[in-house]
């Protein structure tokens, strides 16, 4: 089976050193086993989104030397298929509204999950006709219970027993679009014919809730692959949130994006980054 790996930015801030491995990483994979490199903009999070982050991301990557086979594909186009699966699963029973606030989760929730406070399941046997925006989430336990065992590999960890429980039950549908994470990024892989999902150590964990939906949907398959995490001097991974420096800055500023990408690659990283060991590993099957 021919290897296909994808990068997938998030157009909501600039990329930083820790979107530059992530990138290296699938590519390289992709590249050893000549296989294909896709890029996928998931550009579906609201007034978030912008465009010039969007151009900016592309214009990293080749800045870094890394050439993508074929042409940049837009998470916004597939809004109506995303829309469409969770219609079905309405009429599967599998999932169902909710309108609380993530206050008032954080408040009555007793349990917590990879994700934060594990919502209590207020709105599960509500029973009311959505009349305004709301969330839908998976009745969790009615979609293990129809999946049944399940099992995936990393390949860095190894085989690992599938267990979405953890998370109680995600939204699959947000107030604001038709698609969260968890259903946007498992439904497009399988329509991009990924075959080996790349990211970082800290959606180790979400793989459960990803492989669980696979079952529920017929789709294929993958293997993964989670790579350790850039951390900063306090031990914190870079993030936009917390204005890591970004690759476009160094990108504008004339340093050689190629030498950048070598430098990764050999595990030499600017002063106060260091790599993190792969964590959150599940128990294995």
């Amino acid at each position: 089976m021919e290897t296909v790996t994808r990068f997938a930015p998030s157009p909501n801030g600039p990329l930083h050193l820790g979107h530059a491995l992530s990138a290296i990483v699938a590519h390289d994979l992709a590249r050893e086993r000549d296989g294909r490199f896709l890029v996928r903009i998931e550009d579906i999070d609201g007034a978030r989104s912008r465009a010039e982050f969007a151009e900016a991301a592309l214009a990293d990557l080749a800045w870094l030397g890394l050439e993508r086979d074929g042409d940049a594909i837009r998470q916004s186009d597939r809004i109506a298929a995303h829309a469409a699966v969770i219609e079905g699963l309405k009429a599967r029973g599998l999932v169902y509204p909710c309108r609380c606030t993530r206050a008032e989760i954080a408040q009555a929730s007793r349990e917590s999950g990879p994700d934060g406070p594990v919502y209590p399941g207020t709105c599960r046997h509500a029973r009311f006709e959505p009349d305004g925006p709301v969330a839908w989430r998976l009745d969790m336990a009615k979609a293990v219970a129809e999946a049944g065992p399940l099992t995936w590999f990393d390949e860095l960890a190894g085989e690992q027993m599938a267990r979405p429980e953890l998370f109680g039950d995600v939204v699959l549908a947000r107030k604001d679009a038709p698609g969260s994470y968890h259903l946007a990024v498992t439904l497009d892989d399988a329509v991009d014919g990924v075959t080996l999902v790349t990211r970082g150590a800290d959606l180790f964990a979400s793989t459960h809730v990803h492989r669980l939906l696979q079952a529920l949907l017929g789709l294929p398959v993958p293997r993964w692959h989670h790579h350790a995490l850039l951390l900063d001097e306090s031990g914190e991974k870079l993030a936009k949130r917390r204005g890591s420096p970004s690759l476009a800055d160094r990108r504008l500023a004339g340093e050689d994006g190629s030498q950048l990408a070598a430098n990764l690659r050999a595990g030499r990283f600017p002063q106060g980054l260091a790599l993190s060991g792969l964590a959150n590993r599940s128990e294995k099957a």
